[in-house]
């Protein structure tokens, strides 16, 4: 979509009254990760009705898959970006479906490697169950690459409905001491 095109986004794309925080996750594990981090965060600060509020530095983390980490995929590159935007949360999100295909993103397998993936984690204190959107992202309080890059940017944050970033990492590191300690 074309900066000029995007401008002219009638008002039933634009959440009503003034800007929400949103909070997004970028992660990549193909390809040069910090150059497709450095361009994904330039292509957000370019969204409309969007300003980019703060990044954080990329940490690197294992890849996931349906059953846990898996040590021979080739490793992530994380980041966790807080924009504010006009954009109505299903809009933000298909602005960010377009950036990731932007980068080479192909959408063959769920929990496959990708040269790009951008989460919509939160959207304000909106809380959805919709099938295309579920807000806040229901697996963000489990992932320490989302939450220790967003406490780093806003260590008051709040996952809508689940709890205090500062708590939740505490709780998933709790657990990471409590599974070393037993092995």
């Amino acid at each position: 979509m074309s900066r000029r095109l995007t401008e002219t986004l009638d008002a039933e794309h634009r959440a009503p009254g003034p800007s929400t925080r949103a909070v997004i996750a970028l992660g990549a594990n193909l390809g040069d990760r910090a150059a497709t981090m450095t361009a994904a965060l330039a292509d957000l600060e370019r969204m409309p009705l969007t300003d980019l509020v703060a990044a954080a530095e990329p940490i690197e983390s294992v890849a996931l898959t349906l059953d846990g980490p898996d040590d021979e995929a080739p490793r992530y590159l994380n980041t966790v970006a807080i924009v504010d935007t006009r954009l109505a949360p299903s809009v933000l999100l298909g602005f960010l479906h377009a950036i990731e295909a932007r980068h080479g993103r192909e959408r063959r397998e769920r929990w496959g490697s990708r040269t790009l993936d951008l989460d919509l984690i939160a959207y304000g204190d909106v809380r959805s169950d919709d099938s295309a959107l579920t807000l806040p992202h229901p697996r963000a309080a489990e992932r320490d690459f989302v939450l220790d890059p967003w406490f780093t940017i806003d260590p008051d944050a709040v996952l809508p409905g689940v709890g205090a970033v500062a708590e939740l990492r505490a709780r998933l590191h709790e657990g990471d001491a409590d599974e070393e300690g037993t092995q």
